[in-house]
């Protein structure tokens, strides 16, 4: 079975939130994203100032608004919270699951109770005050690729870069 990685918002309030979502999903191999509520799409709808998916991953990437995330769970996933929530793992020492459902937390309030009891795992990103949603996201994407075996190795920079960069690291001889 190969890894799957899927990303639950519950009920996100902007487009630019939603679209660095999108465009850390394209950079950290995430297979689909969810959300929930109404106020994502009530946002988009108004003109966008900033546009952040600059890959435009959201064009490879299922974006799917949904009723309730339990209800989605993908097949063999391992539901995933990751809030600021008493008693939950600080997310250096917590071990990824193969198959994952990430599920974050509104930018102003909390993942409800229903969620956070159904979940396999509760994580939390140690910092000082509350990060943005976008950047909580790409901190959990980070940490979980940091720690797979792709790490160390000079095809996934090739991979990753842009077009316009074809720098190196010169290396000294002693």
């Amino acid at each position: 079975m190969s890894e799957q990685v899927s990303i639950g918002l519950f009920n996100p309030k902007t487009p630019v939130n939603v679209d660095g979502i999108m465009r850390a999903s394209g950079c950290y191999r995430v297979d689909q994203v969810f959300y929930t509520g109404n106020r994502y799409n009530l946002a988009k709808n108004a003109e966008r100032q900033y546009g952040v998916d600059t890959k435009k991953a959201a064009q490879t990437i299922p974006l799917k608004g949904v009723e309730s995330l339990l209800d989605i769970v993908p097949v063999n996933a391992k539901i995933v919270c990751v809030d600021l929530v008493v008693g939950a793992t600080p997310l250096p020492i917590f071990v990824h699951p193969e198959n994952a459902f990430y599920v974050f937390g509104p930018e102003d309030a909390s993942i409800p109770q229903d969620i956070i009891d159904a979940a396999d795992s509760v994580v939390y990103v140690p910092t000082v005050g509350c990060m943005n949603l976008a950047a909580s996201v790409n901190v959990l994407l980070y940490d979980r690729l940091a720690k797979s075996s792709l790490t160390g190795d000079d095809e996934l920079i090739k991979q990753s870069r842009d077009n316009n960069n074809r720098t190196k690291v010169k290396h000294w001889l002693k």
